[in-house]
């Protein structure tokens, strides 16, 4: 499991252009199974995503068709973890 934290490194009018692509390619990523959750950070300077992969490698692969990666408006960082605790509705993403 990881959490990736995504910092825009451009000013945010540069970002919201790309909002629209970036969503859809967060859809794809929960259709595919890879995203969990993600939103905005607050302040508004960047991003948090819950994914689930393989490999660092695998999810930095997944992240690189990002459109907030391919015009360079994003920095990430990957946080890999693994779960042994969870609320009972959360509890299916509890290493076993």
């Amino acid at each position: 499991m990881f959490i990736v934290l995504l910092t825009y490194t451009q000013p945010l009018a540069a970002v919201d252009a790309l909002v629209p692509a970036h969503r859809e390619f967060l859809h794809r990523m929960y259709e595919a199974g890879t995203f969990l959750l993600s939103g905005r950070k607050e302040p508004r300077d960047g991003g948090v995503i819950l994914a689930r992969a393989r490999s660092a490698q695998e999810l930095q692969s997944a992240l690189a068709q990002d459109p907030f990666h391919v015009h360079g408006v994003a920095h990430y960082q990957l946080i890999e973890f693994h779960p042994s605790i969870a609320a009972p509705a959360l509890q299916s993403l509890v290493a076993a």
